[in-house]
């Protein structure tokens, strides 16, 4: 009696044969070891109905350690100070739960044009003055150690393309207030600081700014130093330098002096070579520095070769003096840890020995050395 073959459904037709997958009709025909197809003749066999599988549980994925390059930048917000979150496991699948290893307590952005008077380690009680756009961290840097956390905009100090950027009679206004609120109750400062929580040097219209914050400053707190804190990324910009020589005091960053090293601990757009020629057209400057390291190795400015190119780069640029430091607040990058005070001294006596006056911040005092008998 001759067999008809059965008819597939319509719909295991309409669905072709996944890849690695053996569909009903292929799973009659079973590979059959070769003694047993030498020994006995093939026979025919009815295809079995395929089992459904059973529900495997859902495996929890571990995740993977916490690398550099897994540090996001955070996203800045109005009302909360932001955190970071890595986290990392001991072995895949060791654990359902990965746990953080570390969650870092940021700075807020700022939330309007002036801020403090804060307690500066180099500057004394300082009022802070921010020129970046509300809530917005805008830097030409983004620095490893950055108190406020990754810039979410970094872009060439050039092409500052960015709107509502607070204008030079807003600021001179809004300092200007402040001045007389701290003066109605019996407060002063040491200083007004342009500083804030990105580039101020950016500011489209920065030498109007510097004009107006002059005659507040005259007007009202007459003698008190205007100072900046600047990463000297735009002064190619002819119109920065004549603003930054209207100020009384110029305090430039400069942590490396080699552009492997800027990068890695500043992310600066520009190389060593820029950095120093533009510094070197500003005179009297204040050259900051912040050593730091963390256990990876991969930021690091405080090895002898890198502290060496750093001396040579002060060489070139002949700042009237130099102040180092570590870092005293959470950075961007969770991992840094600040440096020795045995070493910053070190570094300090560096320095000295080239020629130049240098004072360290935020470490104690050495010890005296015993009086010998």
């Amino acid at each position: 009696m001759k067999k008809v073959a059965s008819k597939p459904s319509p719909a295991a037709a309409r669905k072709p044969a996944k890849a690695g997958f053996r569909t009903r009709a292929s799973a009659a025909s079973r590979v059959v070891p070769a003694k047993a197809r030498a020994s006995k003749p093939a026979r025919a066999t009815k295809p079995k109905p395929a089992r459904p599988a059973a529900p495997q549980p859902a495996r929890a994925l571990a995740a993977p350690p916490a690398r550099v390059s897994d540090v996001k930048p955070a996203r800045s917000t109005v009302s909360k100070p932001r955190t970071i979150s890595l986290t990392a496991s001991k072995s895949a699948g060791a654990s359902t739960h990965p746990k953080p290893v570390a969650a870092s307590m940021l700075m807020p952005l700022h939330e309007g044009i002036v801020y403090g008077p804060v307690r500066s380690r180099r500057l004394g009680r300082s009022l802070g003055i921010n020129l970046t756009p509300a809530h917005l961290k805008l830097c030409s840097f983004n620095c490893s150690y950055c108190q406020y956390g990754w810039s979410e905009h970094s872009r060439r100090a050039s092409e500052p393309a960015f709107e509502h950027w607070p204008s030079a009679v807003t600021v001179a206004k809004a300092v200007a207030v402040a001045l007389r609120s701290l003066a109605a109750q019996g407060d002063r400062v040491d200083r007004l600081t342009l500083a804030g929580h990105g580039e101020p040097t950016m500011h489209p219209k920065f030498k109007d700014v510097v004009a107006a914050l002059r005659r507040v400053r005259d007007e009202l707190v007459p003698g008190v130093p205007l100072a900046v804190l600047s990463n000297a990324t735009t002064l190619e910009r002819a119109d920065v330098r004549e603003a930054l020589a209207d100020l009384d005091e110029r305090y430039m960053k400069l942590d490396a002096g080699d552009t492997a090293t800027l990068r890695s601990v500043n992310g600066s757009p520009l190389t060593i070579e820029q950095l120093v020629t533009g510094l070197k057209k500003v005179p009297d400057i204040v050259i900051q520095a912040m050593f730091v390291k963390d256990r990876t190795g991969r930021v690091d400015n405080t090895g002898d070769l890198t502290v060496i190119n750093w001396v040579g780069a002060l060489d070139r640029i002949r700042p009237k003096a130099v102040q180092i430091y570590t870092i005293d607040r959470t950075p961007a990058f969770p991992y840094l840890q600040p440096v020795a005070a045995a070493r910053l001294r070190e570094i300090v006596q560096r320095v000295r020995l080239a020629g130049f006056p240098c004072d360290v911040y935020g470490v104690p005092e050495a010890p005296a050395e015993p009086r010998k008998a």
